[in-house]
């Protein structure tokens, strides 16, 4: 299964991002071999739809779940579509081996 998390930046050692669709990075976890990798978010900076176009890389990177601290209603909607799990945790105050060791 393949997991994204919401990322500030482009190591496990980052804080977690509360936002998704203004998230600076995607952490790709597979959760099969452990394996991480970081996406830059291309459509952080949109004026609108930032949820939107990031939902459309999600699905284009195979993920089947996301965790992240909001989705918007647009975001929520397009997920819900392609059956993507989404995990909200409210806290920031984690790194991205932080969640990811919780997974595990």
């Amino acid at each position: 299964m393949k997991t994204i998390i919401s990322s500030t930046g482009n190591d496990i050692k980052s804080q977690f991002d509360l936002r998704f669709g203004r998230a600076g990075w995607f952490c790709l976890l597979d959760e099969e071999t452990g394996k991480t990798r970081f996406i830059k978010n291309a459509h952080q900076d949109e004026p609108h739809g930032a949820g939107t176009r990031a939902s459309e890389t999600v699905i284009e990177l195979g993920a089947t779940k996301i965790i992240s601290g909001d989705f918007g209603p647009k975001a929520k909607e397009l997920l819900d579509k392609f059956n993507i799990q989404m995990v909200i945790i409210p806290d920031d105050s984690h790194t991205i081996a932080d969640i990811i060791h919780k997974i595990k």
